[in-house]
């Protein structure tokens, strides 16, 4: 499977962003879909996860009732709507998708996209 990610920019603090990730391959075997993030000095987070074929959604309390994850199972896109964006929302952002039903840990995940940067300025 490969993965690749878009959609990342800078944006002032109360801002959106939209992520997306395109999947090829082996698309058929995916159970989960993830987002990922990474700020410098810290380890990579779980942002964000959706189950392939269910459409499922999971986030950490963190994120949740700002950022929407969806997917188009036709296209074999996943994306990833971010609003009211926090200046500590910066980081590099990685999707990532796994053959497991397990979906927050980086120890769970297959494939991983490169990263794409979103800067959130104050």
């Amino acid at each position: 499977v490969q993965l690749q990610a878009s959609g990342g920019g800078l944006v002032q603090a109360g801002g959106s962003l939209r992520l997306s990730c395109a999947a090829s391959g082996r698309t058929s075997s995916i159970y989960n879909m993830g987002w990922f993030r990474q700020a410098p000095g810290k380890e990579r987070e779980f942002v964000a996860a959706i189950s392939w074929i269910g459409g499922r959604t999971y986030y950490p309390e963190s994120v949740k009732g700002r950022f929407t994850i969806s997917r188009d199972y036709a296209k074999s896109t996943v994306s990833l709507q971010m609003n009211s964006l926090k200046p500590e929302d910066t980081a590099n952002y990685y999707c990532a998708a796994t053959y497991s039903g397990r979906y927050s840990n980086t120890r769970d995940y297959n494939y991983w996209g490169q990263g794409t940067l979103v800067t959130v300025s104050s």
